[in-house]
C-alpha cells in the first residue's frame, strides 16, 4: 500500500513539473484516499491488537 502511495504521489510530481494540472490533481487525490485507508487500517490494527492482549 505504500509503494502505491509512493508511486502516485511520483505521478503527481511529474505531472505537475509537466504542467498537466488535471493528472497531477487526480492523482494527489488518489494519494490521499490511499493515506487514508493506510491510516484507517492501521489504527485498526493497533486497536484490536491492543484490545487481543488485554
Amino acid at each position: 500500500m505504500l509503494e502505491w502511495i509512493l508511486i502516485a504521489l511520483l505521478i503527481a510530481a511529474v505531472a505537475s513539473i509537466l504542467g498537466f494540472r488535471g493528472v497531477a490533481g487526480a492523482a494527489a487525490g488518489v494519494a490521499q484516499i490511499l493515506v487514508v485507508i493506510l491510516l484507517i487500517g492501521l489504527a485498526l490494527l493497533l486497536i484490536f491488537g491492543v484490545l487481543a492482549f488485554a
